[in-house]
């Protein structure tokens, strides 16, 4: 019960790590500058930082000045980066990075979501356990949705700019990285939190049979009568003529 146990707070950290993970990834630019999901280092020193809900160009100026767009669900990177630097994308390309922009504010649900099963995990008895279990499966179902969606548009983007004839590059960055480990940490986590969830009903169940065996028996291990029903009764009889 203790190895159980253990594992439990195991899972319980390893949703708390991934609700932090997406956290950061929700909060990327432009809310936070310096945490982009994708990075362009442009020619002339500046760089583009693509977050969640906008974007942050840093260092427009001699004084390091950075500019940030508003929050909002969506926006266009691919126009983004043709009235910085003339980056050329067809229109098919342009509308599909737009597009798949609106589905990241599941980051923001997932995270919620992986909390709510963090929340629940701490809770005792096979009922929250489960509820955690489930709560952890849908954070996850949700971050493979978002990652792939985040992979997808900005990989446009990122193929784009580093095939372009300009000096300037295109990577994956931090809140990419974290939303990945997040989803590693909601998938180890669904199956731990099931599996202790269940081992624990598992225990408690034997716990109760050898209880009930043990009621045959008094303290100094002598085995006392139990009442017989007669239908029983007679069916020894019966045995016993036999013989």
């Amino acid at each position: 019960m203790a190895k159980t146990g253990i594992f439990h707070h195991v899972g319980t950290f390893l949703l708390l790590a991934a609700s932090v993970l997406l956290v950061i990834t929700t909060i990327s630019a432009p809310i936070i500058n310096s945490i982009p999901i994708l990075k362009v280092n442009l020619a002339n020193g500046s760089d583009v930082s693509f977050g969640t809900f906008g974007y942050c160009i840093l260092n427009v100026d001699e004084d390091s000045h950075d500019y940030c767009s508003g929050r909002h669900i969506g926006y266009n990177p691919a126009n983004i980066m043709t009235r910085i630097e003339n980056t050329d994308f067809g229109s098919a390309s342009e509308n599909t990075s737009e597009g798949l922009t609106r589905v990241m504010v599941l980051h923001p649900v997932a995270c919620a979501l992986s909390f709510i099963a963090f929340l629940l995990a701490l809770g005792s008895g096979f009922i929250g356990a489960l509820f955690a279990a489930f709560m952890s499966a849908l954070a996850f179902i949700v971050t493979i949705v978002v990652m792939a969606t985040d992979f997808t548009s900005f990989a446009i983007i990122k193929d784009h700019v580093n095939k372009d004839d300009t000096e300037s590059s295109a990577h994956y960055s931090t809140g990419m990285w974290t939303c990945l480990a997040a989803m590693v940490c909601l998938f180890l986590a669904t199956f731990v939190v099931l599996f202790t969830c269940c081992s624990s009903r598992m225990h408690k169940k034997r716990e109760s049979r050898a209880g009930h065996v043990e009621k045959g028996y008094v303290a100094n291990g002598t085995h006392t009568r139990t009442k017989r029903h007669f239908w029983q009764r007679k069916s020894r009889t019966t045995t016993t003529a036999a013989y």
